[in-house]
Order: structure tokens, then sequence, then C-alpha cells
């Protein structure tokens, strides 16, 4: 496994000319490229639950004021009605920001959490990449492929509560860190996203059950000290592959991850942290 690297600090010029740059960069791709993204709804659920799971929408924080995460509620509503039923056809791609667009204030976001090298700040839709974690999750968990999806570089805040391994989430900044899935089978998939007063659920479902079930783990998790000074957070995400009976088939590398720790890694697991 790579050992951690130092992060770079970059001048805020280099920065909105690199946001700049990749942004532009995305909209050609989306309107010029040979791929075919997904675009048709369907208000009517398909009838086979492939996968499902939901994160808590409210997780008390130390040093992150309540508001955020209220504000964060009111942008996942938005977002979640935008992807709301889509249905990913064989051969088509899944792109989250082509589907849900630019947040703004004129439709409706409000200011949230967003993770901001290493810290985080309040920022205009802040906290709906808790909606791309929830799709990337229940992505490997399904035959889908993902071919684009971004891991956070700082790791933040201490594992209180946390039910799934480090590092099985996907950032997104619109628009050029992207979360794209693609559909290789020849089944068409469906999208399900909705809010409760507690929860953000979600759901994959199709017309069939698929022929292979998914269980998601990581190996090799460890903390490194490195040269500079920092903690790096590793792992590595696998996942096992059953037939429908649950006889094992085959063990398939998902994606490694590295994080610059932004607390001490010997901290408490607590859930006022």
């Amino acid at each position: 496994m790579n050992r951690g690297i130092k992060p770079i600090k970059r001048s805020s010029i280099r920065i909105a000319l690199g946001k700049l740059y990749y942004s532009y960069r995305r909209y050609l791709e989306w309107y010029f490229s040979s791929k075919a993204y997904s675009k048709i709804f369907c208000k009517e659920l398909l009838p086979v639950t492939v996968f499902s799971h939901q994160t808590p929408l409210f997780r008390k924080l130390k040093t992150v004021d309540m508001w955020m995460q209220h504000n964060k509620v009111i942008n996942l509503k938005i977002a979640a009605k935008e992807i709301d039923g889509i249905l990913l056809k064989p051969g088509e791609t899944f792109s989250y920001w082509k589907l849900i667009g630019k947040p703004n204030r004129l439709k409706g976001y409000v200011d949230g959490m967003v993770l901001f090298y290493g810290g985080f700040k309040a920022g205009i839709g802040g906290g709906i990449c808790q909606l791309s974690n929830l799709i990337y999750w229940m992505t490997l968990h399904t035959p889908l492929t993902v071919t684009e999806r971004y891991r956070h570089s700082y790791d933040v805040f201490p594992d209180s509560k946390r039910t799934q391994p480090f590092g099985s989430g996907a950032t997104c900044v619109y628009n050029y860190r992207d979360l794209q899935i693609y559909n290789p089978t020849d089944q068409i998939y469906q999208l399900h996203v909705s809010l409760t007063d507690e929860f953000l659920i979600g759901e994959w479902r199709a017309k069939k059950e698929p022929l292979h079930k998914y269980e998601v783990y990581e190996k090799h998790h460890k903390i490194t000290h490195e040269y500079w000074g920092d903690y790096v957070r590793h792992n590595v995400i696998h996942r096992k592959v059953f037939d429908k009976n649950h006889n094992f088939l085959k063990d398939e590398y998902i994606t490694e991850n590295h994080a610059l720790m932004m607390y001490q890694p010997l901290l408490e697991n607590s859930s006022d942290l």
C-alpha cells in the first residue's frame, strides 16, 4: 500500500484557476462525449429492491453548530428530488451532478457544512455529499460499475458510531468531482431516495433479482505517523461476491484510501465529538 503523501498548499489563485479549468472540461464532457447519460424518470417503482441503506440525518459533533445540519436536511431534500426515480438503462451512465445541477439560492439551497482542506466552512448546498456517499455505498452492493468516484483527502471527524468502513463514501464538488455509475447489465436499474425526520434512505431497484450478492469490507486498515509529523489513515476496500444461494464466488478489489487525520488517532470515540 502506498504511503500517505504530504499535502500541498496551493494559492487561492491556483485553486480558482484549477476549478475553472476542470469545470469547463466537465461541461465539454457532458455535452460532447459519446456517453449515454441517464435522463428518464419513472414515478412507479420497479418491483425488486436490489439493495437499500439509510444514514442518520443528524450527528452530534462537538465543533459543528447544529444549524448546519438542519440546513443540510433542506439541501438534501432539494437534491434528492432531482434524482429520485431516475432509470439507469443498460449502457447508460448516471452522473450525479448532471442530474442535480449546480446548487444555488434560486433553487432553495442554503448554507450548510462544506469540508475544505481538512476543516469545514459554511457553503451553499453544503451537506449533500451525504447523498453521494449513500449512492456510492449502495452501488458497491450491485452489479453496477462505479466509473468515477473521489475520496476525501482528509479524515476530519472521529469514528463516532460509524457503521461503514472508513473511506467508503464519495465526495462530490460541483461539477468537476462527480460520481458516475455505468450499467453494464441487461437490466434497467432505478434509484429511489427519500428522507424521513431522522434518516436519508436510498434504494437501487430492478425488475429482476440480480444473479449475485455482495459483501463490502475493508482490509489492511492502519494509521501511519508520517515524517512531517502528521498521521495518515489507510485502508483497502474489497467485496466478496456470492451467488443467490450465498455460495462464495470471488473476492474483488474496489479501491484504496489514504487520508490525513485531523484529530488525534488515539482519541476515544464519543457521541459528542
